[in-house]
């Protein structure tokens, strides 16, 4: 509860400042998770994924790739295509009308070798840090891998997201606790280089 006296402390308007900064505007909430970005349907190719790729009719064009930082692979006579940010099943659609006039069986495969990533987690968890990733990882996870969180005060119904989309800084408030008491919430998947924040809870007194 925050009381309000008629003399404010002379510490206020930084405290003012700093709860701005924390709680930023315009930002969507997603209490419950729900349908919302960062959901995992499907497995989505990112930069620095190693991707094989398979031609079974023409075994010539094989070759197994590392998805460079601006996303792209360099392939056999069509040189360079967009992979990040899309699934393999698109990949190998766009690859069969790529290489249509190469291909003597109109098949192609692409399988996810390896991936890692890097996020950063910091507020209020007891290691912050950064941490990296081989296999896809939830907000929740990832405050796991920094020991959790310190429950003297974390306010985990407000963690939050921070994620470059589209040259811009979009942020993403989730509800943690309800998922650590067991309810049913969908999981919210991180993306590279997002940034999870854990505020701390405000109390006066």
């Amino acid at each position: 509860m925050i009381r309000f006296f008629s003399k404010p402390a002379v510490g206020f308007p930084i405290l003012l400042w700093i709860l701005m900064a924390v709680t930023g505007c315009q930002t969507p909430e997603y209490g419950q998770f729900g349908a919302q970005p960062g959901t995992r349907s499907d497995v989505v190719l990112r930069e620095g994924d190693t991707v094989k790729i398979s031609f079974p009719g023409t075994p010539n064009l094989n070759t197994t790739q590392k998805i460079a930082p601006d996303g792209r692979i360099t392939l056999p006579l069509i040189r360079e295509i967009t992979a990040a940010g899309k699934t393999p099943a698109a990949l190998e659609k766009e690859l069969l009308e790529r290489y249509a006039s190469q291909l003597v069986s109109k098949e192609v495969t692409v399988e996810v070798e390896s991936t890692s990533f890097t996020i950063y987690v910091s507020g209020a968890v007891l290691h912050p840090q950064k941490v990296t990733s081989t296999r896809p990882l939830t907000a929740l996870e990832a405050i796991m891998e920094t020991g959790g969180f310190d429950y003297t005060r974390a306010n985990m119904k407000k963690v939050r997201v921070i994620r470059q989309e589209g040259g811009k800084s979009q942020h993403y408030i989730l509800n943690l606790k309800t998922a650590l008491e067991g309810g049913e919430n969908k999981p919210f998947y991180l993306k590279p280089a997002d940034i999870v924040f854990v505020p701390e809870r405000f109390s006066w007194f």
